[in-house]
């Protein structure tokens, strides 16, 4: 999860795209470990684990890209860096192959050619810029339950 200051920054750029294009608002985050039918109690010690061996760490954005994916229609993406490749391994080892760190800005159903010039804007905008991560959290989230009913239920400050 990003610090409290980039996470209000990228609120505030979900929150402007959904307004803009009527898409759902969602908190910001970056997924390390997606669906899944582990308990809360095992993803729970899973996480203190992996915060307790990790620091804060700040990632430099490398781009803004945007594909058909709903869940990924629009998003800043982050290299796979030692840090992130070492909580992924901890968190989700199955799942490094194919792991595309990044932050969703928007999630949706929308033409490229609608997406197309509010990306080249926000590569603009965004230029330049890192993301600092300060913990890790177990969400209640996933395909199945509605965006709106997503709950943060065990945020776990990195490096304890």
């Amino acid at each position: 999860m990003p610090c409290p200051e980039d996470a209000a920054f990228l609120a505030s750029l979900i929150g402007e795209l959904a307004t803009r294009f009527g898409t759902p608002n969602f908190a910001p985050h970056l997924t390390l470990r997606g669906d899944t039918d582990a308990t809360f109690e095992r993803l729970h010690d899973d996480v203190r684990a992996a915060a307790a061996a990790s620091q804060p760490f700040a990632e430099p954005i490398t781009t803004v890209e945007t594909t058909q994916a709903f869940f990924r229609a629009f998003y800043v993406r982050f290299a796979v860096s030692a840090q992130l490749d070492r909580l992924k391994r901890r968190l989700d080892p199955q799942g490094t192959e194919c792991f595309t760190p990044h932050v969703s800005l928007l999630y949706g159903n929308l033409p490229e050619e609608v997406k197309a010039p509010a990306a080249a804007e926000f590569s603009q905008r965004l230029a330049g810029r890192s993301i600092t991560f300060d913990r890790i959290s177990v969400v209640r989230s996933g395909q199945h339950i509605p965006i709106a009913d997503w709950t943060i239920q065990a945020p776990v400050p990195l490096g304890r």
